[in-house]
Parts: C-alpha cells; sequence; structure tokens
C-alpha cells in the first residue's frame, strides 16, 4: 500500500486525485474508496492506497482513510 494525501475530490463528479509521497498525482474514483457509511474525502485527509495501471495512466485503488 502507498502513503498519500488527498489533494481534492469532487463528490458531485465522484472522482478526485491524490498526491504521493514522492509528490506524484494519482486519479481517484469515489467507487474504489473502501469501508463503510458515507464515503466522502477532503483536502488533505492522509490515505493509503494501491496504485492500478490502465492503459489511461495511474488510478487509485483500494482507498482507506489513515
Amino acid at each position: 500500500m502507498i502513503n498519500g494525501t488527498v489533494k481534492w475530490f469532487n463528490m458531485d463528479k465522484g472522482y478526485g486525485f491524490i498526491i504521493t509521497e514522492d509528490m506524484q498525482d494519482v486519479f481517484a474514483y469515489l467507487l474504489s474508496i473502501q469501508g463503510n457509511g458515507f464515503k466522502k474525502y477532503n483536502e488533505g485527509q492522509k490515505v493509503t492506497f494501491d496504485v492500478t495501471m490502465t492503459a489511461r495512466g495511474r488510478y487509485a485503488s483500494n482507498i482507506h482513510k489513515v
């Protein structure tokens, strides 16, 4: 798992970006957020996640709040 920080997240659009400890942006989908209850992340929230590679680039999967 990789540690990161939510750069921004738009709940209406269902996506945002997480910035890794080495300052790389990773795309994040709302559906990749794990855990029970309302799934919302605020700017600056610390998270752990896996990175999945696709033809369109890297995206965060298996996202958990720290």
